[in-house]
């Protein structure tokens, strides 16, 4: 009972937090605002000694506050997406980009890129770069009108190597004085010029997958058992399989349409989580939502604060995740149970 209580506390918490942290990192930049501005901007009049100009509403509404709900929606999808791959394939090192689907959406995008498409182009374009490549992972891997889980991640390594070369190919054929540095610039992940049109078109993917994934999170603790013992249970093995994977597939491919390639995140947090929690994903996967989003607010909020120029977002979540991860790996050893 009291573990229970433990964790139910820690779940909380761990909700709770990035709220309190989107409330500060919009205060957070070159242009600092009190909390009383803040406010004042939430709820006008209700403090009238504080004057907002124009260009405090548009830092907040039009620059920060996207910014910031697409830090949380993308940590908390990436973390969950790999805690749903890890789970599903009973591979601890399982990412978002398992079945290649970062590799086929960054391929769209620099594609998109490359023929001078607008930012809504280049985020439908990966959008269907991501679906594409998953599509022929599922095509491969049968065999015999079956699909098993090692076909499934050997197509999606072939898959992701072959979608890798054509990015590499539209990079050399790329203009390098103009078309090039904007396509490594995107593959290295940024928030940066997010708003709310960009943000309407993944959002609801990225919603829908992690809530499919959240609401399954019972059915991927029987996934890991042997097939035919799930299927005793009465679990519909292929059905949970195939929305898990296409949840997990439309949220990744959400978040690298609109942010580019970002590592780690998918692989640390799910770890985290079964260090604290264990491996029974009823607490896994909520506590993945809660961290990730977490992990993910505070590594942008140092990207774009930490220096003049900004930071890609996807060599900080390296260069802080990687010591990160051996640290907890050599404090506790693995998986609690």
């Amino acid at each position: 009972m009291m573990v229970t209580m433990k964790r139910r506390v820690l779940l909380t918490t761990f909700f709770i937090l990035p709220l309190v942290v989107a409330i500060c990192a919009i205060g957070w930049g070159r242009y600092a605002l009190s909390v009383r501005e803040i406010a004042a901007c939430v709820f006008p009049g209700a403090f009238p000694d504080v004057e907002i100009t124009n260009n405090i509403k548009n830092i907040v509404f039009n620059i920060r506050v996207p910014r910031i709900l697409l830090a949380l929606l993308a940590g908390a999808g990436l973390s969950v997406s790999g805690a749903a791959f890890q789970g599903l394939f009973a591979n601890p090192l399982a990412t978002p980009d398992t079945l290649g689907v970062a590799a086929g959406a960054s391929f769209g995008a620099v594609l998109g890129i490359l023929l001078g498409l607008p930012s809504v182009g280049i985020q439908l374009m990966a959008l269907a770069g991501g679906g594409i490549a998953v599509v022929i992972v599922f095509s491969v891997s049968r065999i015999k009108g079956a699909s098993s889980l090692i076909m499934l991640i050997l197509a999606g390594m072939v898959v992701g190597a072959l979608f890798s070369a054509l990015v590499s190919l539209v990079k050399y054929v790329a203009d390098p004085q103009d078309l090039l540095p904007s396509i490594t610039y995107w593959l290295l992940g940024t928030m940066s010029g997010v708003n709310m049109a960009r943000l309407a078109l993944g959002t609801p993917l990225m919603i829908v997958g992690t809530l499919v994934i959240f609401l399954l999170r019972w059915r991927l603790n029987a996934l890991s058992l042997q097939e035919d013992e799930a299927k005793a249970l009465g679990i519909n093995v292929k059905l949970t399989r195939v929305l898990v994977i296409c949840s997990a597939t439309a949220v990744t491919a959400a978040v690298i349409s609109m942010c580019g390639l970002i590592g780690w995140v998918g692989l640390l947090i799910p770890h985290v989580s079964r260090m604290i929690f264990g491996s029974d994903n009823k607490y896994v996967i909520p506590s993945c939502i809660g961290l990730g989003a977490l992990f993910m607010l505070i590594v942008d909020s140092i990207a774009r604060t930490a220096m003049a120029a900004e930071i890609p977002v996807s060599i900080l979540t390296s260069v802080i995740g990687a010591p990160f991860f051996i640290i907890l790996l050599r404090k506790t050893g693995g998986v609690s149970s």
